[in-house]
């Protein structure tokens, strides 16, 4: 039985190479019978900035509720972004913390030093693209960019595993080695 997926695009252009690397993934688990949403950033409309914190909670836009309804439904979410200055694109992180709300995604308990994960049960693939060669990243940089998503943000949700492909130096690619990445990206989808 196919499994409910939500695609996430976190790169701020419509035309992106990340998107490219969602639509080969998504193509793919369509092929294999699952169930798939797209959600690209780049066509919402919503304020990105969580101006009062968590201290009061900023009504979400239509765009938002639709977003935060398909992370509800997923079993399992990819979400393609780029690495930039080392992090995620402010776009995808003013998204995530807007949609990612307590009562939502993690709820505090009194007495308790850790929030209950709420969105347990699911499960995520990081499709990250960079400039820096990856194993530049991983072992100089520690990579702040997808610590930050996959353990401070997903886990903290309750979203476990959380896989990682990275992608790159995109910056000196060539068409043969993104059409090779491409389809590692479609190859992702085949073990859900």
């Amino acid at each position: 039985m196919g499994k409910r997926v939500a695609v996430i695009v976190g790169h701020p252009a419509a035309d992106s190479w990340c998107g490219a690397l969602a639509d080969s993934y998504a193509a793919a688990a369509r092929a294999g019978g699952h169930e798939v949403r797209m959600v690209h950033l780049a066509q919402l409309d919503f304020d990105p900035s969580l101006h009062a914190g968590y201290r009061q909670i900023q009504a979400l836009e239509p765009d938002l509720l639709a977003a935060q309804a398909t992370v509800a439904w997923a079993e399992h979410m990819v979400i393609a972004y780029p690495i930039w200055w080392g992090s995620v694109p402010a776009l995808l992180k003013g998204f995530l913390d807007r949609i990612l709300l307590p009562g939502f995604a993690f709820k505090y308990r009194p007495g308790k030093a850790f929030p209950e994960q709420l969105l347990r049960g699911r499960s995520a693939q990081l499709l990250v693209s960079m400039d820096t060669p990856p194993w530049y990243f991983r072992w100089v940089y520690r990579m702040p960019g997808i610590v930050q998503l996959k353990k401070t943000t997903l886990e903290f949700c309750g979203i476990a595993p959380v896989k990682v492909a990275a992608f790159g130096p995109l910056i000196s690619s060539s068409p043969a080695q993104r059409a090779t990445w491409l389809a590692k990206a479609a190859r992702l989808a085949d073990g859900l």
